[in-house]
């Protein structure tokens, strides 16, 4: 339904009445002619199909050489904020031809649902953003543990997640709270440690999950402040 102080007619404009302004917005189609605007010290010009949106208390003025008709709304709508830098969409075009008639013919319910109709059709809501695809980290992690002896790299890791190495980035950041790099060598740490706990010399652990040698296994376990310290020569 319109708001309380919405008001939808047809008027002609021709001479200029005078700078002034209003308490409310008063929003302008053109329907024939073409009307020329000054709203707030801006120059503006209104033909058919185009649209303007003045708001409360800016002052403006108006003429037109030739004469010219406008669909105006004044409405007390705060849905018309941020939208008087806007042009309406030209779907908007008919609809302000429609209710212009629907002026004429006295047709009451169009008037009053046609305010509402207006700011819909001149700025329609946003188109609810698509869900992000999950990211199964479970199944990268168990993938990426498969193959520890390789030297996998942000790349690869993004195209097993069917992103882009920018976005894996970013998701692994916003979800995991580590760099793609810093997640990997976590998780090699982690399976190098259990490797350990069964018994398995430190080389073979290094080999098994991706280290060049015993100690850099070991130095890396111990940056991590490591409570069991291992030994190279096990």
């Amino acid at each position: 339904m319109a708001a309380a102080h919405d008001a939808l007619s047809v008027r002609h404009y021709g001479a200029s009445p005078g700078s002034h302004a209003h308490d409310h917005f008063q929003i302008l189609l053109g329907l024939e002619g073409v009307l020329e605007l000054e709203v707030g010290g801006r120059g503006q010009r209104v033909g058919a199909g185009d649209g303007v949106v003045i708001a409360p208390s800016l002052r403006h003025d108006f003429e037109s050489t030739r004469g010219a008709r406008c669909l105006v709304l004044d409405s007390s709508d705060a849905g018309w904020t941020r939208l008087d830098r806007t042009a309406p969409l030209p779907a908007t075009l008919p609809l302000a031809r429609y209710l212009a008639s629907a002026c004429a013919s006295g047709l009451v319910r169009a008037r009053q649902l046609g305010p509402a109709l207006l700011l819909e059709a001149w700025a329609p809501p946003a188109l609810p953003r698509r869900p992000r695809r999950a990211v199964d980290w479970p199944g990268i992690q168990a993938w990426a543990l498969k193959a520890a002896d390789e030297q996998l790299s942000v790349a690869d890791l993004a195209t097993r997640a069917h992103l882009s190495p920018a976005q894996f980035t970013e998701r692994c950041q916003q979800e995991i709270g580590l760099s793609p790099m810093a997640w990997l060598r976590g998780l090699r740490l982690d399976r190098a440690r259990h490797l350990r706990a069964q018994g398995l010399s430190v080389a073979e652990v290094a080999r098994r999950c991706g280290y060049r040698s015993a100690s850099a296994l070991t130095a890396a376990l111990r940056k991590q402040d490591h409570p069991t310290p291992l030994h190279a020569d096990d």
